[in-house]
């Protein structure tokens, strides 16, 4: 995870019944740049990049920095999960924790593939830094990312209003 000393990393391989989370490497670039510009992905985070800006800042090998992990199913990539310290947060409650993100292929939502991988590195989380919490911020009209906040165990702090819209902030209180 960015901004900590204590993880190592790489991760390795996480396996789970359906999905391997890895690294990014080089064959991701494509979809890191579909995730990017997709209107549909980013229809809660302000709206998708343009794609020739997104295709020309993006390096060879997409994100690869601690905590960034590629969600893959059967061999191609379908989303990324993404663990990072919350270090400029604009709530006071989450700065400084590890903070939760992910994406994936419009394709392949509502059949878990979130929640599962989600739940991995979390799970992964828990192993290398016991004791640690973690937030997740949404929009509150994302139904399905309240949904996935829920099932993954975290709990309201606030809410409050930012880029345009209602924004959830949950919490994840450290692995016990």
């Amino acid at each position: 995870m960015s901004d900590s000393g204590q993880v190592p990393w790489p991760a390795g391989l996480i396996r789970t019944e359906r999905l391997l989370l890895r690294e990014p490497e080089a064959r991701d670039r494509t979809t890191f740049i579909e995730l990017l510009a997709s209107p549909e992905v980013h229809t809660y985070l302000g709206g998708p990049r343009p794609r020739d800006e997104i295709e020309r800042e993006m390096p060879e090998v997409p994100e690869r920095r601690p905590g960034s992990f590629v969600v893959e199913l059967d061999g191609a990539m379908i989303g990324q999960v993404l663990l990072r310290r919350a270090t400029g947060h604009r709530r006071p409650a989450a700065v400084g924790k590890a903070d939760l993100g992910y994406l994936f292929l419009p394709e392949v939502w509502g059949r878990g593939y979130a929640t599962e991988a989600c739940a991995a590195v979390l799970g992964w989380f828990d192993g290398v830094l016991p004791g640690e919490p973690v937030v997740l911020t949404t929009q509150s009209a994302n139904v399905g990312s309240m949904r996935l906040a829920a099932k993954l165990g975290f709990t309201e702090v606030e809410r409050f209003h930012a880029w345009g819209a209602e924004q959830w902030l949950g919490l994840r209180p450290p692995a016990t």
